[in-house]
């Protein structure tokens, strides 16, 4: 009896201790949820986590996220997440409204505020389905200087390893390989320009704030909308500009329809896409858009 009692006592003992390593090794195991406010994000994080992260970035692809409103559901995805990653530069206005866990939020981009550029005007337009907006002081499309997306990567590496110390080094290597992807498009634009900075550009949106600060490039930005016609006084407005800052191109957030594109040829100004890709895309990942973006906008410095 006594021997049998003995026997118990250890195997109840064994029986506890592997219970209790499986359930830290499950721990460990479990993946992140992680939530974002756009699709770079979501892209830097599925990048840098692999598969230790699920990622979640829920907006519809037909609207612009900065504008986005997502519904209570959606809101409850957000709350429930590990992290939620915000971009900030007063982009998803959506946050301030809502009841969110600070402890879970990262905004990515609170180590360069000084950074921002505040906007000159404000004009109030829509996007798609979305309601009338305004462009506001700060200007936000951060991701699109490289050096200001590979510093809001650098934040996602710090959230995560928080989260999950014992895969600090494996965030930390997958960083490293977003980070000269990210850097090496840097390098690309800024030995094309190099020679041509004062060549001068129209954008159709005025999203490219931060890409023609980085790279120190002379542009205009008009308010027009890929998937619509301009009106007269859109039309009368880019002639106007046209007078003290001639160009043969104009750069389009997507694909423009035909009509804008061979009015534009009468005025001797030709289109090209440079997609900031703030939203999920039909093909290709963000890295692919930016490559692709590049190379339309090589072509314009190569061919003047």
């Amino acid at each position: 009896m006594k021997d049998l009692m003995s026997f118990s006592i250890v195997f109840i003992i064994i029986f506890a201790s592997v219970v209790v390593c499986s359930h830290a090794a499950g721990g460990q195991s479990e993946k992140l949820t992680v939530y974002t406010v756009n699709y770079p994000l979501k892209y830097f994080a599925e990048r840098i986590a692999g598969e230790h992260a699920k990622v979640v970035f829920p907006a519809p692809p037909d609207v612009d996220p900065a504008y986005w409103m997502p519904n209570a559901k959606t809101i409850a995805g957000y709350q429930q997440a590990d992290l939620i990653l915000l971009n900030g530069a007063n982009y998803a206005k959506w946050i301030s409204k809502v009841s969110l866990h600070r402890s879970k939020m990262v905004d990515t981009s609170a180590t360069f505020k000084n950074r921002y550029i505040t906007m000159k005007e404000t004009i109030t337009h829509s996007h798609g389905p979305e309601a009338a907006h305004a462009h506001e002081s700060t200007a936000f499309t951060l991701w699109i200087d490289f050096d200001l997306a590979v510093k809001q990567a650098a934040e996602i590496v710090k959230a995560l390893s928080r989260k999950k110390s014992e895969l600090k080094d494996t965030f930390q290597k997958n960083y490293t390989s977003l980070e000269n992807d990210l850097l090496t498009l840097d390098q690309e634009i800024n030995e094309f320009v190099a020679k041509k900075r004062s060549l001068p550009l129209i954008m159709s949106h005025p999203v490219y704030d931060y890409f023609a600060r980085r790279y120190k490039l002379n542009i205009k930005s008009v308010h027009w909308e890929p998937d619509e016609v301009p009106g007269d006084e859109q039309w009368i407005e880019l002639r106007g500009i046209l007078k003290d800052h001639p160009t043969q191109w104009m750069i389009w957030e997507s694909d423009p329809i035909k009509k804008s594109v061979e009015r534009l040829k009468t005025m001797g100004t030709y289109s090209l896409v440079f997609n900031p890709c703030g939203n999920v895309l039909e093909q290709g990942d963000f890295l692919s858009v930016m490559r692709e973006n590049v190379k339309n906008l090589r072509q314009v410095f190569q061919n003047e």
